[in-house]
Formats: structure tokens, sequence, C-alpha cells
């Protein structure tokens, strides 16, 4: 889909549809409707007058424009009440505008970003209006094959503008959010693809692809490499697969030479089974989604290239898959870790925290500035938080506070769970020095005491994706399935701790 800002008014664009918005209790249309409204005779006027539209939330009014301008239509968007206007809602209303058009199987559409005074800097609500077009009409049907030619889709989004000193601005957060959106829809595409198509070996050659043009350096650690590095935590999760594991690390060096980095580290399960310990039958299908947070830092690793960054950023997935084949690790084995550290396996379908101890251990050798893991860690943060939140734990107080910057600015919603030392008896092993599960009370953070184990004398924040990766229904700008959550939180992050 093509992406464009250009000087003119709504009323002489050369798209087939408009779009403007407007706002819950008010009489008076503001911004761009109210001059549409005086170019169409009073046509969007008489939906207010009528009361066939009042400007809630996500509301859409439909207006044929009878030829009075070029458009043949104009769609009108619900931004609920004036003081409530947020990004979010902005995302969402540039979503759902998205999609009446696509439904109304129009090709492309223009809008202008005046909705009447706001307090939101208009390079925010350009990144966000782009970001809520590309991500709304996101959908994932590269298998289907039946009536694929009548699959609807939207190739132009045109973002009008009249005053001149306004246009660069515009451009550039457009751009923005469209290079963030297409980070977004790569990490999507991986989540989503069936797993007999995204093993450990391919997920490092989608992550081979997506660096071929972008100034990141590839590195591929194989089996017979991770044994020479005493990786034998994420090497015994591997054992029940027949697909090789890989530990995939990508390089992006946009600062100083020798500047510490930024470490990313993302769980790379392609399939999780449960292992010996396995799942129930009903929906096992979606843990082809175990491989979400790795999935999200080849995402953000694409986007900071891109937007070319200031700083060294190191992303790292340990991938394998997590089967019961006749060589699959067991309850009781104990592993001994990269960091020399042992690991009693009491459930195999805690698998995630144990190869994350490795790529940790591996992280080291770069003397993180921070390291952040994002992971689809356990099922004991949805029941805590539910599908919608991110669960953030961490050893630094001033790391956490910038993600809940960067939350509150992306719509990515973080909430904090204590990491308190009273937990620390439940991992403790007696035959070896952590055992990988805390038992069901406080899961979630247990899991994160264990990975802490691992980490070293760094800043870091853990977060587990577990709800939000993979949604049951649609959401305002998010189509029900993999959500490419962590990205856009990762991008503003990184983006503010250059500011």
């Amino acid at each position: 889909m093509k992406v464009k800002v250009k000087k003119g008014e709504l009323r002489n664009s050369q798209s087939k549809a408009v779009v403007v918005g407007q706002f819950e209790g008010s009489k008076n249309l503001e911004g761009s409707a109210a001059v549409l409204d005086k170019n169409c005779d009073g046509l969007i006027s008489d939906l207010i007058k009528d009361g066939v539209f009042q400007g809630k939330l996500f509301e859409t009014g439909i207006v044929n424009t009878r030829g009075l301008i070029m458009p043949d239509w104009v769609v009108v968007i619900g931004l609920g009440k004036k003081n409530e206007l947020n990004l979010e809602k902005v995302r969402g209303a540039f979503s759902k505008a998205a999609r009446t058009i696509r439904d109304l199987n129009i090709k492309d559409f223009s809008a202008s970003l005046d909705s009447g005074n706001t307090d939101l800097p208009i390079d925010k609500v350009a990144q966000s209006a782009v970001e809520g077009v590309l991500l709304g009409l996101y959908r994932f049907v590269p298998f289907k094959t039946i009536e694929r030619d009548q699959i609807k889709e939207v190739n132009e989004f045109v973002i009008m503008e009249t005053k001149p000193d306004l246009l660069k601005i515009i451009k550039s957060a457009a751009k923005t959010g469209e290079i963030i959106s297409d980070a977004v829809y790569y990490t999507r595409d991986l989540v989503a693809a069936p797993s007999n198509e995204m093993t450990p070996s391919i997920l490092a050659d989608k992550a081979r692809e997506a660096f071929v043009k972008r100034p990141v350096e590839l590195k591929i650690i194989s089996e017979p490499a991770m044994k020479k590095l005493g990786m034998n935590a994420l090497l015994g999760v591997a054992r029940g697969s027949n697909e090789p594991p890989k530990l995939i690390i990508m390089e992006y060096n946009g600062g100083k030479k020798g500047e510490r980095p930024v470490v990313l580290v993302g769980k790379g399960i392609t399939f999780d089974s449960g292992g010996i310990s396995i799942k129930p039958a009903d929906s096992m299908d979606e843990m082809k989604t175990d491989m979400s947070g790795g999935a999200a830092v080849i995402g953000t690793l694409m986007a900071s290239a891109d937007l070319r960054i200031p700083f060294n950023i190191v992303g790292i997935i340990p991938a394998t898959e997590n089967l019961p084949g006749g060589n699959a690790y067991k309850p009781g084995d104990i592993l001994k870790s990269m960091s020399g550290k042992t690991i009693e396996v009491l459930n195999t379908d805690a698998e995630g925290r144990v190869v994350l101890a490795d790529a940790f251990a591996y992280a080291n050798r770069y003397n993180p500035a921070a390291m952040i893991d994002m992971a689809t860690l356990t099922g004991a943060c949805i029941i805590a938080l539910g599908d919608l939140i991110v669960g953030m734990m961490g050893t630094d107080e001033g790391l956490k506070n910038m993600i809940r910057v960067a939350s509150e600015a992306t719509g990515e919603k973080v909430w904090e769970l204590p990491l308190w030392e009273e937990y620390d008896e439940l991992i403790k092993s007696d035959a070896a020095d952590f055992k990988n599960t805390g038992g069901r009370a406080g899961g979630a953070i247990t899991a994160a005491l264990f990975l802490s184990k691992f980490v070293g004398d760094y800043p870091w924040v853990h977060l587990d994706i577990a709800g939000p990766a993979w949604l049951k229904k649609d959401r305002p700008y998010i189509s029900k399935g993999a959500s490419g959550v962590g990205v856009r939180l990762m991008v503003e992050l990184l983006r503010n701790w250059t500011r």
C-alpha cells in the first residue's frame, strides 16, 4: 500500500473517497469537516441534524457527494469526546475509516489531519494516522486460494495538507509511521505462519531476508557451535525435535564503535507442544506463536535500521521446537547452562525460560548498556493481566519508567509485577542450582525470577507478552490473530533513548 502526503484541499483530491473526523456532542463541524461540508452544500452536517451521526468514538457516516466535489464519497469518522482524544484513539479512528473504505471496495482514499483545535502535536497525529490505517488493514492471507480474486484491498492512502510549513513535518512523520508499520507487518507474518512453514531454520532465513539490504550484521550459531559454547539448556529443549536449533544474532551498529549496545532477546520457540509435559489438544495450534518475542526482535531491528537510530543494538533469538520425541528432555533432568549454573527440569513445558538462560549468557559477551527480553513466557501472566497487557518485571527502575513512557505513546500497555526475594525459595532446587518452575502460584513472577538468575550486572527488564501476542478478536486497529506486539513499544523506547 502506498502512503503519500500532498499539498491541497480534500475537495480536489483525486481519490475516490475522503475521510474527515467529527467530535461527539459538537453540533457544529470543525476543521476539514466544516470546510468540506461547505463544498458539499451541507451534506455532512445533514447527518448530524438528522441524528444519523453523533460523532461517537469510531462511529461512521457515509455520504455520496453527488458530484459536488471530485471524490465520490465522504466517510465521517467519530472521534469521541474532544477532551478525551489521544493518539490511541487517532489510530483506532483512522483504522475504522480505512476498514470502512475497504468494505466499500474503494481502492484509494485521502484524509486531512485537521479535526479542529486539539493539543496533540501534528507529527504524532500524522504518524498515528498512518499506523492506524496500515495496521488496521493487515490480514494474513498467503495461504488463501479459493476466491482469492475477491479479497478487497486498499492500495493508496493520501494525507492532504494546505499549509506549506506543515507539509515537511507531516511527510517525515508519515514516513516514520510507514517504516514502523512495515516492521510490524513482517513480525505479524512471522508469527501467523504455520509451524511447518516457520521452523528454526526458516526463522533464521527470514531474519537473513529482512537484513539483506539493511545495515545489520547477521550471525547464525548452529548446533555444533552451541555444543562448544556449552549451551546445554537450549540444546536440551531442542533434543525432542528433528529440526535443528539456531541462535540468531543481529548486530546493528548505528552508534560509536565500542559503544555498549542495548541487547534485545526474544524467545523463539517455533512450536511448543509442551514436550513430555504435553499440553492439552485444545488451542495447541496457537503454539506456533511461541516465537512472538523473537519475531518482535527482528521487527524492532528492521525499524531501528530504517530509522537510523544512532546507537548500537543487538538482537538475540534462541530458536527451537519443543516436542516429545524419543530423545526429548524429561522431567527430572538436570541441564548445565552456558553460564555454568544448573537447571533441574520439573516441567518440560516451562522451556522458554530454559532457552533464554543460554541466550542471556551469550548476551553477556556484549557488556550491554541494558537488556530487554520479550517472551510469550507464561499462561500465568494472562491469568493475572488478561489478553491485552504485557507483564513487566525487571531490575532497573529507570529502564522500567522509560518503557512505561513508550507504552503510553504506543498503546502497547504494560503493567509491572514485583520481583520480590521472598519468592526466590520457590525456584531453588535440592538437586541443582534452580528448578525451572516454582509452581502455579505467582507463576509469571517466579518465571521472571528464574530468568533474573542468569542476568549479569546490567539493567534488565523482562516483558511477558503471552497475552497480547495473539488476539482472539479484532481490536480497533489490530485484527485478531498475530498482533506484532513489542515492535512499536521497543522502537518508541529506542527513539526516546536517543533523545
